[in-house]
């Protein structure tokens, strides 16, 4: 698998956008615009090849993001270390970021104005990125691409986003509460290196109707569950879920879907 590294992952930048990629990191380090920057340590802007093919994108910062400004480097981050190191890949070959870049107070969920507040940074990390494909990790990221979707029923399912792949997993901290999703979401990962120069989803026409033969009983063909010329398990089947945090304390919830 260490060819994997070798297909796309490095793509210069050039010095006006590396310019603009700092500018934005500055930013979103000094951003004081919503409460949350009030009760921070650090700011979590992202890391990684600032111009990856791959970006995953989780909620938001735990306590060991905020005390040190780095993303995923809990005990979820080592998962995730884990996982890319299963398709030959480490943290420089991609870009790790969040929907939100300060740590909500004892873990809780990011609340709607939060998440409206650091929207436009998110959007510009991807506009300025320009990754092939984003890897939301858990149902937070998810629901900013596909809202109203379950992650147990989108996950492993890549799908077209404004001209890129959105690849829906469960975020790493699931595996921490329950282990049995650690096979699951490997098996994601590793669907990842046929990605990258995936040719997205076209509408195939459809066939013209074939006359039915008298005293014969018309076929029926059953739609293809290949997406980006990859076979796909049907949905439904995986282990319930406990919710998502990069903490290593996990939060408390009463909401059915998780993580």
């Amino acid at each position: 698998m260490a060819d994997v590294a070798r297909l796309c992952y490095f793509r210069p930048m050039n010095a006006g956008a590396s310019s603009d990629y700092l500018s934005l990191i500055q930013e979103i380090n000094s951003c004081t615009l919503c409460a949350l920057s009030q009760s921070r340590t650090n700011a979590v802007p992202g890391e990684g090849n600032p111009h990856a093919d791959i970006m995953f994108i989780g909620e938001a910062p735990g306590a060991n993001e905020d005390r040190q400004g780095r993303p995923f480097i809990g005990a979820a981050g080592t998962v995730l270390d884990n996982m890319l190191a299963v398709i030959g890949l480490d943290r420089s070959d991609v870009y790790i970021c969040n929907m939100i870049k300060c740590r909500p107070p004892d873990n809780r969920d990011p609340q709607p104005s939060e998440m409206d507040t650091c929207r436009p940074y998110l959007d510009r990390q991807i506009e300025l990125i320009d990754p092939k494909v984003i890897v939301t990790l858990g149902r937070h990221s998810f629901g900013k691409f596909f809202a109203g979707e379950t992650i147990s029923k989108a996950r492993g399912r890549p799908r077209e986003w404004n001209g890129r792949i959105v690849f829906p997993v469960y975020h790493p901290a699931a595996t921490l509460h329950n282990p049995r999703l650690k096979p699951v979401l490997e098996e994601d990962f590793r669907k990842l290196p046929s990605l990258i120069g995936a040719h997205l989803p076209q509408e195939t026409p459809k066939p013209e109707a074939q006359p039915e033969r008298q005293g014969t009983t018309p076929s029926t063909t059953q739609p293809s569950q290949t997406q980006l010329g990859m076979n796909f398990d049907s949905a439904g089947s995986d282990p319930a879920t406990p919710r998502e945090t990069e903490a290593e304390t996990p939060k408390q919830s009463s909401q059915g879907e998780l993580f």
